[in-house]
């Protein structure tokens, strides 16, 4: 990266204003409030202490990673434990440089448990709200499905939240697709996006993570989505990645949880510097921070370091974030200014 020590350009890594678009809020669940949150609510995890959760953090793929996933998000019962979680998230991206947030939650996690999905909103837009309030950080959420379930269990939570639609309008305006992508392709939910598109809803898709190339061409042509979340097999179809590039269609990569799932075996063999290097509108993100061990600053440095990115390419990711994100064209280049300004203070 730079000649300067590493404390001077971290606090100008940090300073920049950015936008973190890739985020699982129940991602950011960290072991200590996994417990907090299991005695509150008298839950008996499978784990004698925080250091047993940390232990079971050796992931071999997507798919072991997710049935922890999954099993930490059941102590998430009450309002109160998505508004802490949420706040958590909030204050730690706020340190981070974070300006704006786009949120994915999956509501199937929650509604297979019995929770409310008034609960889930209630909880997640209590915090948004606040921290918009209080800590200066825009944000939206985005209703993402579990692609290992049906599409019509995906009809079944869309129509389920259309009548929460109204009271979360400030928050609510896109819808996303996660969970394992090994056999469940894109066009599998061809007619809810088609439904969502319909109702006005920002649309976006995980593919082209452990999924093949196909699967961000079927997400682009048949979901019609705007972002790509992950994306970074784009590269083995050329002719796929030069569309991505001349559409301007932004791909949300997550470099350390490629590494903490053996997308990638080192992160000097990422390709990140590569397709920025190319044109494609890459964005640095943090997915599941508390189990992939970063948060979004953790990222970028972790990238810079590994790939030799320059200030500049720096300040390009940054500004990809703003103007990948979902907000409207005037607060996107009141932030591009503020980034512009912090970009040339060293």
């Amino acid at each position: 990266m730079a000649a300067s020590p590493d404390h001077e350009w971290h606090a100008w890594l940090r300073a920049l204003p950015k936008a973190e678009l890739h985020l699982h809020i129940e991602g950011t669940l960290e072991p200590e409030m996994m417990f907090e949150l299991a005695g509150r609510n008298g839950i008996v995890l499978p784990y004698a202490d925080v250091q047993a959760v940390r232990d079971a953090y050796q992931f071999t793929d997507l798919q072991s990673f997710l049935d922890l996933y999954y099993a930490g998000a059941g102590v998430l019962v009450t309002e109160q434990d998505f508004y802490d979680l949420t706040m958590a998230y909030l204050r730690h991206a706020q340190a981070d440089g974070v300006v704006h947030a786009e949120l994915m939650f999956d509501p199937q996690t929650h509604t297979q448990r019995g929770i409310a999905l008034e609960t889930v909103f209630a909880g997640l837009a209590r915090a948004l709200r606040e921290a918009r309030d209080t800590l200066g950080i825009s944000s939206y959420l985005l209703l993402s499905f579990l692609r290992h379930l049906s599409e019509d269990e995906a009809f079944a939570t869309l129509e389920a939240a259309l009548p929460l639609r109204e009271a979360y309008a400030d928050l609510w305006i896109g819808i996303g697709l996660d969970s394992s992508e090994r056999g469940n392709p894109p066009e599998k939910f061809a007619r809810v996006y088609g439904r969502c598109a319909e109702l006005g809803f920002r649309l976006v898709a995980h593919a082209g993570e452990e999924g093949p190339p196909a699967y961000v061409r079927s997400a682009l042509d048949t979901l019609k989505v705007a972002r790509i979340d992950h994306g970074v097999r784009s590269s083995e179809d050329p002719a796929l990645l030069q569309d991505l590039i001349r559409r301007r269609v932004p791909l949300t990569v997550c470099p350390l949880s490629n590494l903490k799932l053996g997308v990638v075996h080192h992160l000097r063999n990422h390709n990140l510097a590569k397709l920025l290097r190319a044109g494609a509108v890459v964005t640095v993100n943090s997915d599941d921070p508390a189990y992939f061990g970063g948060y979004v600053l953790d990222n970028y440095i972790a990238s810079a370091d590994a790939l030799d990115l320059s200030r500049d390419e720096l300040v390009t990711l940054a500004a990809n974030s703003l103007k990948a994100s979902f907000l409207p064209p005037a607060e996107q280049a009141g932030l591009l200014d503020r980034l512009s300004i912090a970009a040339g203070q060293s």
